[in-house]
């Protein structure tokens, strides 16, 4: 197994080189004053059409940040369904979010109608719709915002009337890239680096989280085994979790509903330091990962939880890319097999080709050996 140690800035080096998750934000912060400000004396809100998956979700903060700089006086508004409903709470520069929960599938023109009607009302100058897809353009189209911006997409004239194409251009080779674009000018020149997303969580909520579940102040490992294709999940969580506690750590696993009975087998193998704390409510999850001395997790929306918030996260990759998917905070590890796969990254949801060998070649050992090496690192930065 072969396990590196990244930074955003492109260096890659070996255990005994580790660059730290903080030195990296802190030069993803700054390129932020690469974005240049345009009138101050706007004051039209804006609307953000995000995508609603919790990772791609996490992801559109960046956005935000963008629009922030480049307006500094126009307040911010995300839609939001109610599961990513939570997140909104702690991330910095967003006035509000609009709950409102669209069926996937199927057009559901009162739902469109009634969105519409709310976001007319509340006076929205510009909306991004950073989706490609014809439904997402709808309400904001609806409501009459004079100025709605998105890629062509589903061919999506009328809807959308300040069009971009460039969205397969090389310039935007990532999906953050074409995300974070729609928020400049059309002509405008990229930053060197986006600003990256940023979920704060207080010490003093992360300590109250722990004392209400009775999860006491040592040192704890969060795990994300969960992830939106069954491609992408670790085989071997429940041996590492019970690695992770022969050696006294607590270890938390985190996720929603769909995670439960696995947590379950988690907690079977690891024994009575292991902790299920699964759930619907999303923002347990994020305090689980703001209390957490390192989290490990799949390419799925809790790494990006984790990893915006600023806790050293390990992201476990097999059929994905780093380079695309990674979050743009960093990881204080990226794991990923020695193994040379022809089908690696197949960007899959369901492995079809080697018997999912980029993930079950990553042993539980050294993701264990790993995570016990963040921690001792952490501590002394």
């Amino acid at each position: 197994m072969w396990h590196v140690f990244t930074c955003r800035c492109g260096a890659v080096t070996d255990g005994a080189g580790i660059r730290w998750q903080r030195y990296n934000q802190d030069m993803n912060i700054n390129s932020i004053d690469e974005i240049e400000v345009e009138d101050a004396a706007d004051t039209r809100p804006i609307l953000i059409i995000p995508y609603m998956w919790i990772g791609d979700f996490v992801r559109g903060h960046t956005v935000v940040r963008v629009l922030n700089q480049r307006w500094p006086n126009r307040p911010v508004d995300l839609l939001v369904t109610s599961l990513c409903a939570p997140l909104v709470d702690y991330m910095p520069g967003v006035r509000a979010g609009i709950v409102w929960d669209l069926p996937r599938g199927r057009l559901a023109v009162a739902k469109q109608a009634s969105l519409a009607a709310e976001l007319r009302a509340r006076g929205y100058g510009t909306a991004l719709v950073l989706p490609r897809t014809w439904k997402s353009a709808i309400a904001p189209a609806l409501a009459g915002i004079p100025e709605r911006v998105g890629f062509f997409g589903e061919a999506r004239f009328g809807l959308i009337n300040r069009m971009r194409w460039d969205e397969k251009s090389k310039r935007l080779p990532r999906f953050i890239d074409k995300n974070a674009a729609l928020a400049l000018p059309a002509d405008a020149k990229l930053p060197p680096e986006w600003p990256v997303p940023q979920l704060r969580v207080s010490p003093e909520q992360a300590a109250h989280w722990r004392q209400a579940n009775g999860l006491g102040n040592g040192p704890a490992v969060a795990l994300g085994p969960g992830s939106v294709g069954e491609s992408k999940r670790w085989t071997y969580y429940p041996e590492a979790a019970r690695l992770l506690a022969e050696r006294g750590f607590d270890v938390w696993v985190v996720g929603g509903p769909g995670e439960k009975a696995l947590a379950q087998e988690i907690v079977a193998a690891g024994g009575s330091k292991v902790r299920d704390l699964t759930g619907t409510d999303l923002r347990n999850g994020v305090l689980a990962m703001a209390a957490a001395s390192v989290a490990i997790s799949n390419d799925s929306g809790l790494m990006h939880i984790a990893a915006a918030i600023g806790t050293p996260t390990m992201g476990i990759f097999g059929p994905t890319d780093p380079y695309l998917w990674a979050p743009l905070n960093g990881l204080a590890a990226t794991v990923l097999t020695k193994s040379e796969l022809s089908c690696q990254p197949c960007q899959r949801t369901v492995c079809t080709m080697n018997d999912h060998r980029c993930m079950r070649n990553i042993e539980a050992s050294e993701v264990a050996d790993i995570a016990q090496r963040v921690m001792a690192q952490s501590s002394v930065r």
